[in-house]
């Protein structure tokens, strides 16, 4: 899944006129809300302007393109989640404290990030493969390596059970954890901390070293 975006090209064209920091936001959060709904390939400018209640022509003052939102969106979302992940993965925790952190971090992510998380699960292999995306690419090499190389040292320091398959787990935490974007809705009964606390409760038991 997702990794810190690396420094890129820029080749897309500035905005016209300069956006207050709050207006960019909230158009951004409306185009995210649009493209996690309809998908990429059918968000169009206008939709997203009608739903942010303004003329497609006025949303291109803001933004160039439905790329650079789509860009900025998952570039914001990214940079944020590493931040996190990083301060996790530095922290020298063991094995065990460490994935509890990471996927407490995950779901709090999707808690701030929720239509950003969906964007970036439907679209992210097919946008990758544009020279402006390829940061995606490196941004699931380097959660794979994160999430893999916790599991394995968990494994070596018997934390873990020995005849656990790293990468099957890696692949079931990754895919039950990110999935959640699909239902989960912030101010809801649960808080992301606690939705963490359950999901490790039942992952954890079973691959934890029994003592």
């Amino acid at each position: 899944m997702p990794g810190k975006a690396p420094d890129r090209p820029t080749t897309q064209k500035k905005p016209q006129v300069s956006a207050s920091p709050e207006r960019r936001r909230e158009l951004l959060a409306v185009a995210a809300d649009v493209f996690a709904a309809q998908g990429y390939d059918a968000t169009t400018v206008r939709k997203i302007a009608d739903a942010a209640g303004m003329l497609a022509g006025s949303l291109y003052y803001h933004f160039d393109s439905k790329e650079s939102m789509v860009d900025e969106i998952l570039s914001a979302f990214l940079t944020e989640l590493w931040e996190g992940y990083d301060t996790v993965l530095a922290a020298g925790l063991g094995p065990r404290e460490t994935i509890e952190a990471l996927v407490t971090e995950s779901f709090r992510e999707i808690d701030r990030h929720r239509a950003a998380v969906a964007i970036y699960q439907k679209e992210a292999r097919t946008l990758c493969v544009q020279p402006r995306f390829h940061y995606l690419s490196d941004s699931q090499q380097k959660f794979e390596k994160a999430w893999l190389g916790t599991l394995e040292r968990g494994v070596a320091a018997r934390v873990f059970r020995a005849d656990l398959d790293v990468r099957l787990t890696y692949r079931f935490v990754r895919d039950t954890v990110w999935v959640a974007a699909s239902w989960y809705r912030p101010g809801g009964q649960h808080s992301p901390e606690e939705i963490a606390r359950q999901y490790l409760s039942m992952v954890l038991d079973g691959i934890a070293l029994r003592t």
